[in-house]
């Protein structure tokens, strides 16, 4: 599995309730672009539409050999899940604050995946309290590393 991206923005504005996988429908040049990582997730996110699921505002970077054949960068893409799972995400979209998020983009062999996460938004009281405890955790960290460096 070779991760091609990952939305750090999303894990700091949410807390996951639940992760998905699906497949996604490229053109050949942004298969091309992915493999050279050229993607940002940052502002992406997930509506669905007619009963499919719908990735927006992904910015795919436009393959620099394709010529006519590059697509418009943040086109919407359409995101492959069985109908069920779909139904069942829907469902809980409907609920108030849950949002479906991309997490990541990956190849499993020569297909394109995308992670994404059923989520519930943080408040600025939560994203305070997850720096924090990040905070702690690094400087705990720092303290170990300082303790056995005296050691050897």
């Amino acid at each position: 599995m070779k991760v091609v991206a990952t939305n750090k923005k999303a894990f700091h504005d949410f807390s996951m309730v639940e992760t998905f996988e699906a497949g996604i429908n490229l053109v050949g040049c942004e298969v091309k672009s992915l493999r050279k990582g050229e993607l940002n997730l940052k502002d992406g996110y997930v509506t669905v539409h007619e009963g499919q699921l719908i990735l927006k505002n992904v910015y795919v970077k436009p393959y620099d050999k394709g010529g006519y054949s590059n697509v418009d960068p943040t086109r919407d893409r359409r995101l492959l899940m069985h109908k069920q799972e779909i139904m069942r995400l829907l469902g809980k979209v409907k609920e108030k604050g849950f949002s479906i998020v991309p997490l990541k983009v990956y190849f499993e062999g020569s297909l394109a995946k995308v992670e994404i996460a059923l989520a519930k938004g943080k408040h600025l009281y939560d994203k305070r309290d997850s720096i924090a405890k990040k905070d702690v955790e690094r400087q705990q960290q720092r303290d170990i590393h300082e303790a056995l460096k005296g050691r050897f």
